[in-house]
């Protein structure tokens, strides 16, 4: 399972183009307002002209119109077809010490526009240009075919964090690539699948239990509260 996972990521790094220097920081956000993917990419090794690679759209982002955001596709098949999986990958401004600079959430908002479910991870990778020596994957963020604008937060902690390869402190503290990508399980790459991703305001954070995002019990109780007090006020009105 390592050799296969190593030769997948190696494969990806070997394709990406030269890249423009970027510090990584806290607080750091991707926004795409500017009109470019901000160096996400997918790998383009032996694709031939069948893969989609990421684009920005220039409205109907979480903030509507004029809000910006990336798009990302797959065009499904079965076992290795060109553009068949959905992820995208960043090897500039995503890399560096995660742990040096207390960065341990990556928020964003996520829509899912196609007509399959996606359960969206990342994936960080330290491999400096050679065959990975750590990789490290977070938990999914599920979301259904056709779903509206949700904001994502992945826990990188070095507790929420699952090592595929190496350990997950060397990863964190040396990561070199940072995918997003679909996978319905702890293992890469992901199933091929048709699909269309939106993704926008990448940040680099710190973790709270305030940024955490509500479980769906948790939010069926915060609906049913909101109703309640509704309800209240409407009967002392009433009254």
């Amino acid at each position: 399972m390592k050799t296969t996972l190593a030769a997948a990521l190696l494969a990806g790094a070997l394709s990406l183009a030269p890249l423009p220097a970027r510090s990584l920081a806290l607080g750091q956000v991707d926004t795409f307002q500017g009109g470019t993917t901000l160096n996400w990419q997918i790998n383009l090794l032996g694709l031939g002209g069948s893969a989609v690679p990421p684009g920005v759209v220039a409205s109907g982002g979480p903030a509507g119109a004029g809000d910006a955001y990336l798009q990302l596709t797959s065009l499904g098949g079965s076992g290795n077809t060109p553009g068949g999986r959905l992820t995208a990958l960043n090897a500039a401004h995503w890399a560096g010490n995660y742990g040096a600079l207390g960065i341990t959430a990556i928020e964003m908002d996520l829509q899912n526009l196609g007509s399959s479910d996606l359960a969206i991870r990342l994936l960080f990778e330290n491999a400096a240009g050679g065959p990975p020596t750590a990789v490290a994957i977070t938990d999914a963020i599920l979301l259904p075919a056709g779903s509206g604008w949700t904001h994502a937060v992945f826990a990188i902690d070095a507790s929420s964090l699952t090592a595929l390869l190496g350990s997950v402190a060397d990863v964190l503290a040396s990561t070199t690539i940072l995918r997003i990508f679909h996978g319905p399980s702890e293992a890469f790459p992901g199933p091929p699948l048709v699909s269309q991703l939106g993704v926008d305001n990448i940040l680099a954070a710190v973790r709270s239990p305030g940024n955490a995002v509500p479980e769906p019990p948790t939010l069926a109780l915060l609906a049913f509260a909101l109703l309640a007090l509704r309800r209240a006020r409407r009967r002392r009105i009433a009254a």
